[in-house]
């Protein structure tokens, strides 16, 4: 199994927007593509008091089915994020394998 972990710094102005806008748009959109098998979101712990950080994971069986959300649709769902909320949000992505499989 391939986990595609974004995390994501989110300015306390938007916090509850921005939830609900990830829930039920952006995190659809992503599903919509048929190339994860399910998602997870979390709040990170212990951070600093001007904003809040999120863990937003999406599952995939195979490194291939990642490539292909990366090359297809990664780049004009990143790009809505950003011109959403600008500045008031930072995000990085790391991708992991699980050993378990």
């Amino acid at each position: 199994m391939i986990l595609y972990n974004v995390t994501v710094s989110v300015d306390l102005t938007i916090v509850e927007e921005w939830l609900i806008w990830m829930k039920q748009t952006h995190i659809e959109e992503v599903m919509a593509t048929g190339l994860f098998e399910s998602y997870a979101i979390y709040k990170v712990l212990l951070q600093k008091e001007e904003e809040l950080t999120y863990s937003i994971q999406y599952f995939a069986t195979s490194m291939s089915k990642l490539q292909q959300y990366q090359a297809k649709y990664a780049n004009e769902l990143q790009a809505r994020h950003a011109s959403r909320y600008g500045d008031k949000v930072v995000a990085f992505r790391t991708v992991l394998e699980s050993e378990l499989d």
